[in-house]
């Protein structure tokens, strides 16, 4: 058994995982109705919505995949668990959404030079039935955010309610042309859901994409965070500092310290590990207490050392001129 971690490197989330399951079957069934509706109707803005809700089937199968492997525990070949996942399929399923949304324009344009006629009665039952379960569903997962943060049913959610608001626009829709008999309202609405669905895409893109290149989190200041391991007694430089997220509220953070020579290294390490878990609720955390003169820093070291050598010098100069007052 693989077993020498101290902190977990898994998650188990059952409210999540209640939430994505009624989600999915729900948004099965309805994607293959909303696809047949959208056919026989031969309206682009429920063709449109209807493949956002083909693309949240996928995402919400990756998402349910995610989940499962974050509760398996690390191995000898994956160290940090499988909580990684959960971003990659984060990061998937907003590149599909930008495919689809760029997909829904460039029909959108066909069709602005091109009308096709619409089976009103047939469009607003379909888009009326998508309005209430769109609805259900960004209630459940809503609700499900509020007791467990996760990625992909934060992007889930953000689907779900960009599909209500795609319901809304395919109501609005029918009405204009059934009151109106022009078609183009159809095109004019499904842009509109691909504007709708493009901005989610790349909102899910950008924050996956952040921690795949294990950039800093938003939530910490790494200037601050290294003022405050060097407001540490004992601590007199601190380098090769990152902060990265290996998944959604799961960070490590590593550092190199420069310690005094008179002051014990695990003193310092213990101080430093303290005032993160108290000050940044950071618990993974790994510190390296180094010197100068031993441990090599090229350029690096020769220059913290030459600071360190005049700032004695300028003390040794202060208290001999205090002696020679006195």
């Amino acid at each position: 058994m693989y077993d020498f971690h101290h902190l977990p490197h898994m998650k188990v989330q059952t409210t999540s995982k209640k939430a994505l399951w009624t989600t999915l079957l729900l948004t099965t069934f309805f994607t293959i109705v909303e696809i047949v509706g959208g056919i026989l109707s031969n309206s682009l803005a429920l063709l449109s919505d209807s493949a956002h809700m083909a693309s949240d089937v996928i995402a919400l199968g990756l998402s349910m995949i995610a989940i499962y492997l974050a509760s398996r525990p690390p191995n000898k070949k994956f160290t940090f668990g499988y909580l990684r996942f959960e971003i990659i399929a984060s990061f998937l399923n907003g590149l599909a959404l930008i495919i689809i949304a760029i997909w829904i324009f460039i029909e959108g344009i066909r069709r602005f030079i091109h009308p096709e006629t619409i089976q009103f009665s047939f469009m607003l039952t379909i888009a009326t039935i998508g309005f209430v379960v769109n609805l259900v569903l960004t209630i459940v997962l809503s609700r499900s955010m509020k007791e467990e943060e996760n990625l992909n049913v934060k992007s889930a959610l953000w689907h779900f309610i960009g599909d209500l608001l795609s319901s809304i626009g395919v109501i609005i829709s029918a009405i204009l042309i059934y009151f109106t008999r022009i078609y183009i309202f159809d095109p004019l609405i499904s842009m509109v859901i691909g504007g709708i669905i493009f901005i989610g895409g790349a909102k899910i893109v950008r924050e996956s994409y952040f921690i795949l290149m294990d950039a800093v989190p938003h939530e910490f200041d790494i200037e601050r965070i290294r003022t405050d391991i060097l407001s540490i007694e004992g601590v007199e430089d601190v380098h090769e500092l990152h902060i990265w997220s290996i998944s959604t509220d799961h960070y490590s953070l590593t550092a190199h310290v420069l310690s005094h020579e008179h002051i014990q290294p695990f003193y310092v390490i213990l101080a430093i590990n303290e005032m993160l878990k108290e000050k940044y609720n950071l618990s993974h955390v790994t510190v390296q207490v180094e010197h100068p003169s031993i441990h090599q820093h090229g350029e690096y070291g020769k220059k913290f050392l030459e600071r360190k050598n005049k700032m004695h010098i300028g003390e040794e100069e202060v208290y001999k001129n205090v002696t020679h007052i006195e």
